[in-house]
């Protein structure tokens, strides 16, 4: 402090330039005494070493900015990790979906398959026993197998309804199962 008054002072008193309202060392001169509050101001603000803390404050503060940036960061990754992780588990839940669909419609084709082979067997037993009631009596054999044609239709329907068979499928199998026993009895 005393070196920097000292500078201040000897720095005053060499410059005659300033001197034009009279002496520049004197209590009168409104500059210097600005120059020696302003010396005074600086040497209080160095002695109570606040740049110092204003340097400590500052460091403090960009610590403080660089943790929220790290923690950001984490976070970041944090975020991308749980995302990438909830990804993988929509794939693999559309791909049980997925297997899930097709082994549901391999067994409604199976379920389908055997309500057909069951539906022609059927058939087959009733046309054996109408042709025998054909060789008795042929008017009255005529509209009993077209009941019982009706009757298996319906009963096909049923099964084929009770194992998830569709009703374009259905309807095509009891329209065949007419049909096949209309043309054997024609």
């Amino acid at each position: 402090m005393r070196n920097i008054l000292a500078l201040a002072l000897t720095f005053g008193a060499a410059g005659p330039a300033l001197a034009a309202e009279g002496p520049f060392l004197s209590l009168g001169n409104t500059d210097f005494v600005v120059l020696l509050a302003f010396l005074l101001f600086v040497g209080i603000l160095l002695l109570a070493k606040v740049p110092g803390l204003l340097g400590n404050q500052l460091d403090n503060r960009a610590e403080a900015i660089q943790k929220e940036l790290d923690e950001a960061r984490a976070l970041r990754e944090e975020a991308q990790t749980i995302l990438a992780s909830y990804e993988r588990k929509q794939q693999e839940v559309q791909a049980q979906a997925d297997q899930i669909v097709a082994a549901a419609r391999d067994e409604a084709a199976r379920a389908a398959d055997v309500a057909k082979a069951d539906l022609e067997t059927s058939i087959a037993r009733r046309l054996a026993a109408a042709e025998e009631q054909i060789a008795s009596a042929e008017a009255s054999a005529v509209k009993e197998v077209r009941d019982q044609a009706i009757s298996i239709a319906v009963a096909a329907a049923d099964q084929v309804i009770s194992k998830q068979m569709t009703a374009a499928e259905a309807n095509k199998l009891i329209d065949a199962a007419i049909a096949d026993v209309d043309a054997k009895l024609h």
